[in-house]
């Protein structure tokens, strides 16, 4: 089978098209043939050898080096985000049945960058939304789980309360601003100028052009700021926290996300209240394209590749 292998760390040019030996599914695993996957922030960052903050840089590199890979990953193949139809099951499995489509999160073993996955069945793994087409499905798992997860799980999310969503318009925060809708907050979302449109028509109540006005001399204190990119620090927020307000990172710890929130969020998307957004797709074949892009910091939501 054909996988993408990031043969060292640098530019988009060092994802190359391999050949490797197709996987079997061990007993309670499942053979996923892969139809579409994201491009992730997480992928481009391990690919490029990339840190979000320049002062720290020298040491989390060392660090990074020390945990992925000295010249290159331990596992060249990237991606843990993926939208697949099962092909076939090891024994003991019950959970999914070969034909079925679904969307899931390979989790440590990445991986998804390639046409088959084994995964185990007990993996976070679901049915694909039946009104979503199998591309469309591969939005989902990256964005709306960890919008999901960081917003319910690590920043306790309830009706009324003033949230603030850095990054609006990208992959995880176009989900987080339709998901805090959801829960009934009162959303502010940080967008560049061209995105506003975008991000309103999420649901957003306010909208704030980031290169025309910084969120902290509105005066405003908000009960989560929830920095969906990576670009602020919490020293930053500070002044623009209530007293028991919460600052949340995409490089915050979270727990994984758990089966009954997993259904919610496919509850959601079947009747149309979160809708994922995509950029781009992508064939396989211009994977390195599809991460040049995504490096340029422009994209509205997703960036998709067809397997």
């Amino acid at each position: 089978m054909k996988a993408i292998v990031c043969t060292k760390y640098g530019g988009p040019d060092v994802l190359r098209i391999r050949e490797i030996t197709k996987p079997s599914p061990k007993r309670n695993e499942v053979l996923v043939k892969i139809c579409a996957f994201p491009i992730t922030t997480p992928d481009r960052r391990i690919r490029g050898l990339i840190v979000p903050f320049p002062k720290s840089q020298l040491i989390l590199r060392m660090f990074l080096r020390v945990k992925l890979g000295l010249t290159k990953p331990r596992n060249p193949i990237l991606g843990n985000y993926l939208a697949g139809k099962i092909e076939a099951a090891g024994k003991g499995v019950t959970r999914f049945h070969v034909g079925e489509e679904v969307i899931a999160f390979s989790g440590d073993q990445r991986s998804a960058y390639a046409e088959y996955i084994c995964l185990p069945e007990n993996s976070v793994m679901v049915l694909k939304p039946y009104n979503l087409c199998i591309e469309e499905s591969a939005a989902i798992p990256y964005g709306a789980f960890n919008a999901l997860c960081f917003l319910k799980r690590a920043g306790g999310v309830k009706a009324n309360d003033k949230v603030l969503i850095y990054g609006a318009s990208g992959a995880i925060g176009s989900s987080a601003v339709q998901i805090a809708k959801c829960f009934g907050a009162e959303v502010t979302g940080i967008c560049s100028g061209a995105n506003l449109k975008l991000v309103k028509s999420l649901g957003a109540d306010y909208v704030i052009d980031y290169t025309k006005m910084k969120f902290t001399d509105n005066g405003i204190q908000y009960d989560i700021i929830f920095d969906a990119v990576g670009k602020i620090t919490a020293a930053k927020c500070a002044e623009s926290l209530s007293k028991i307000g919460k600052y949340i990172s995409v490089f915050s710890s979270k727990t994984q996300i758990p089966t009954e929130d997993i259904a919610w969020l496919k509850a959601l998307v079947e009747t149309g209240k979160l809708v994922p957004v995509i950029d781009k797709y992508y064939p396989f074949e211009e994977v390195a394209l599809a991460h040049r892009y995504a490096d340029g910091g422009h994209v509205k939501g997703n960036v998709i590749i067809r397997v």
